[in-house]
């Protein structure tokens, strides 16, 4: 009783400045600076050419270089019923679904390219979080989450301390009603640098390669969430337990990439404090353009981005856009509609 009070009585945010070392980091570890982080985003895609941008986080054009002029803002969404719909995700270049307690879960949208007026509601950091290793705005947590979370390549500011940048809306009831504006959490960088690719991306034109697919339904315990492919939209339209999932403004959910990575969580899945483990190796379903790839997912530490392969080990590429990834506990049984039967 005692940690969860304290969780609800400190609010603060990491803004994207304290992402700059993260990112830094990330980069000498892939073989070179920020700069080399964006070249290494321009040749995995051929989406706008050889010579010409793309943004690191969905492989989409960038003519203008804001998404290779600026860190990547990772803030902590809620998904409570009464958050719902949440605002700002629609434009969220990665989009994180993990486990939390009472098996409830919980968004991690990556911002990078795009920057919506208001994003929330904001909530607190899990032990999940510092894995996932990028910059934060988030909700206070409780004592050793919080500490976990500075040990990584970051610093907060207290929710106080980043107005206007962040604030309560007072048509909701809290604790959902915290917001983040990203375009003033920007600024406060101690310098821009681009985020590297966490994915590569195909080039103009070219087919994913897997089996055909109409939808995909992943119980996480408490609720369960369905993508569903829409031709027409070019991506795969998301539900939570039977509802549309939509932004706030009305914009329906619908990305281009669903990456499911069937994890481990240490303490048991839902437990209060378990933590999905992102370094190591398990098996990871690939959706996209219709159609799903089965294979695997490995990341050797926190500092390399996580590797998709299909079942001969090559490597899978998605289709240059926005993507979901989704931290299901391993051996969750995911129904997978409309592929085709197996042969007699």
């Amino acid at each position: 009783m005692h940690r969860r009070a304290l969780a609800r009585s400190r609010s603060r945010v990491l803004v994207p400045g304290v992402v700059v070392v993260a990112l830094t980091l990330v980069g000498a570890a892939c073989g070179g600076s920020s700069t080399d982080a964006s070249a290494t985003a321009e040749s995995t895609s051929s989406t706008s050419g050889p010579h010409q941008p793309v943004a690191p986080l969905t492989g989409l054009p960038d003519p203008d270089g804001v998404a290779l002029s600026r860190p990547v803002l990772s803030v902590k969404i809620d998904n409570h019923p009464d958050a719902r719909p949440q605002s700002g995700i629609a434009q969220a270049d990665v989009v994180w679904e993990e486990i939390v307690e009472g098996r409830t879960t919980r968004f991690l949208a990556m911002f990078n390219s795009d920057a919506p007026e208001a994003v929330g509601p904001v909530r607190s950091v899990r032990f999940t979080d510092p894995s996932i290793v990028w910059p934060f705005a988030y909700s206070g947590g409780v004592p050793e989450a919080v500490a976990r979370i500075r040990e990584a390549p970051v610093v907060d500011v207290d929710e106080n301390a980043g107005e206007p940048a962040m604030f309560r809306d007072s048509s909701r009831a809290a604790p959902h009603n915290l917001y983040a504006r990203p375009a003033e959490l920007f600024p406060l960088a101690a310098q821009d640098a681009p985020p590297p690719a966490l994915f590569t991306y195909l080039g103009d034109g070219s087919d994913f390669g897997g089996e055909p697919i109409t939808a995909v339904t992943i119980p996480y315990g408490s609720g369960t969430a369905r993508y569903e492919w829409d031709a027409s939209a070019g991506g795969w339209s998301r539900s939570f337990d039977g509802e549309p999932t939509s932004d706030a403004d009305g914009t329906p959910i619908t990305p281009t990439n669903v990456v499911v990575l069937f994890v481990d969580y240490a303490g048991g899945a839902g437990v209060e404090g378990a933590e999905a483990q992102l370094v190591g190796s398990g098996e990871a379903w690939v959706l996209s353009q219709g159609e799903y790839l089965r294979g695997g997912w490995s990341r050797s530490d926190l500092e390399t981005p996580v590797t998709l392969t299909d079942f001969l080990g090559q490597p899978v590429s998605l289709t240059p856009g926005r993507t979901w990834v989704a931290l299901p506990q391993a051996g969750t049984v995911v129904e997978v509609e409309g592929a085709p039967a197996p042969p007699a």
